[in-house]
């Protein structure tokens, strides 16, 4: 491998390390995307201190990388050579680039991936008091494997809303840093039959602990800055013990608010998840591996973008583009895409429709643009693990370092095909690129993704491929460092080549 490829190989992997680090919700990973085209093309991470608290900068960074946001809520003005972005809700985004040589019902070359994944959500009602703990009421999101959040730093992280003024209210992202909660296991002592099966029950006994609650009586403000017996202090304090939310513990509240820089009773809803603290990291004897939480599907959010930005960081990478190169990153995918976020919801559709309908008035068009693209479904496949290589289908055993895993099912679990597979497997045989199949056992049920969802949701062809992991679902996954870098340049090649290996394949005709 020539240095210039290693070394850019290096920065993918750093920056979806920096990308993990930054992202404890699928709302952070919107914002992350909008300011990371900046970060790629400058590698300039000195604006980035505040992206929390300024959504408004994080727009600024991504028009500098060339991108401009659009509304849903406004009519689009779009241009040939152009790149754009929208996002719903804050935690789905659609990011894309339409080349100079567009026309209206040419396709559309899309990878899909998701923004979620599996978590403990704070209920409406969070307070939980008992045996003297102040807990915090959380519901389980997803197919989480809720017995690795035992015993873990866990802090809270999501989005509030935020009263400013009498009548004017803000939207605003938060993450308290350091660890404020952990769900203890309990001692051998007290239950001999552990050994026989690690049973967890999901309503008694993920429920996190905030406090004790003498403590939180005794102490009604957690110190900022300053010691407690300060003036400052003491006026906070007697504010603070004077604010009843019968909903939430005034404890969780007052960290919160002190993150945000205003008063807990400022704080009008939230919408907060918990999460682990520990920092993703590069590891193993030989730094090979990932570890980290999110990285189903982060990982494939991720290299899709930083691909996307690549293939058109310069008005001359689309000279020739006679399609739209897109990303999009959908939420709730884990627990179904049924929303007005998810993939089953009208987004992708939305997005086509309002690109094609910018360039003419005539409705045929729209389908023909259908019919004409192409999508990438890419979330993370399961590596063989070496303690269980039972579970694996003989001949379909993906490795780890083995490129990227496209994925089969007969049953339409996976959106793949004969002609969809070719396509995605002759750009990496192109580029000298590894790649990998993976077939479910037949005793065993197949999971899915955002690709069966919007082939049959829209009538996209698509293939669904992802890079191999372990302990997927996990609080902390892992996966390793040359699938990165096998992603990032197979999705880089894809948007680059794509539309003219595709003019040479003809099946309906």
């Amino acid at each position: 491998m020539a240095k210039e490829e290693q070394l850019e190989g290096s920065d993918v992997v750093s920056d979806l390390i920096n990308f993990l680090n930054s992202s404890p919700t699928a709302f952070h990973a919107v914002v992350k995307v909008e300011v990371i085209g900046n970060e790629i093309l400058n590698h300039n991470t000195e604006n980035l201190i505040r992206v929390y608290e300024a959504k408004d900068e994080a727009k600024k960074l991504l028009k500098k990388a060339g991108f401009v946001q659009v509304s849903e809520r406004d009519n689009w003005n779009l241009e040939a050579g152009k790149r754009y972005f929208f996002t719903r809700n804050y935690s789905t985004i659609v990011a894309f680039a339409i080349g100079k040589k567009y026309v209206p019902g040419n396709g559309c070359y899309i990878i899909g991936a998701h923004t979620d994944s599996p978590c403990l959500k704070l209920k409406p009602i969070s307070k939980v008091t008992k045996g003297g703990y102040l807990e915090v009421g959380v519901q389980i999101y997803g197919g989480g494997l809720w017995h690795t959040w035992f015993d873990r730093d866990l802090t809270v992280a999501g989005r509030v809303i935020m009263r400013e003024g009498k009548d004017a209210y803000s939207h605003k992202l938060v993450k308290i840093e350091e660890p404020i909660m952990r769900i203890p296991n309990l001692a051998i002592h007290l239950d001999r039959s552990v050994h026989d099966g690690f049973k967890v029950n999901t309503h008694n006994h993920l429920v996190p602990i905030l406090a004790t609650a003498i403590k939180a009586e005794l102490n009604k403000v957690v110190a900022g800055n300053g010691p407690v017996d300060s003036e400052d202090y003491k006026e906070k304090s007697n504010k603070i013990t004077n604010t009843d939310d019968s909903r939430h513990h005034s404890i969780l509240l007052q960290l919160l608010a002190t993150q945000l820089g205003c008063e807990p009773d400022d704080i009008s809803d939230l919408e907060l998840q918990a999460c682990d603290t520990q920092p993703s990291t590069v590891a193993g004897a030989m730094k090979e591996f990932i570890f980290s939480g999110r990285l189903d599907n982060l990982c494939m959010s991720f290299c899709s973008l930083k691909a996307l930005i690549d293939a058109t960081a310069s008005e001359s990478t689309l000279e020739d583009e006679t399609g739209v190169r897109m990303v999009a990153l959908f939420d709730h995918e884990e627990i179904g895409s049924n929303s007005a976020q998810g993939a089953g919801s009208p987004v992708m559709f939305d997005a086509l429709s309002r690109i094609t309908n910018s360039f003419t008035s005539d409705p045929k068009l729209l389908q023909i643009a259908i019919q004409r693209s192409f999508l990438v479904s890419a979330d993370m496949a399961h590596a063989l693990h070496p303690n269980y290589m039972e579970k694996h289908e003989e001949n379909h055993q993906p490795k780890l370092h083995g490129g990227l895993v496209i994925k089969h099912n007969a049953n339409q679990r996976y959106a793949t095909n004969a002609v969809t597979s070719f396509i995605f497997r002759e750009i990496a045989a192109n580029h000298n690129l590894p790649v990998q199949d993976f077939v479910i056992r037949n005793d065993m049920p197949c999971g899915s993704t955002i690709g069966p969802i919007l082939a049959s949701g829209v009538g996209i062809r698509t293939v669904d491929v992802g890079a191999p992991q372990l302990s997927m679902h996990s609080i902390r996954e892992m996966s390793a460092v040359d699938d990165v870098k096998h992603s990032y340049e197979h999705f880089k090649a894809y948007f680059r080549e794509v539309s003219q290996l595709d003019a040479k394949i003809i099946v309906d005709i």
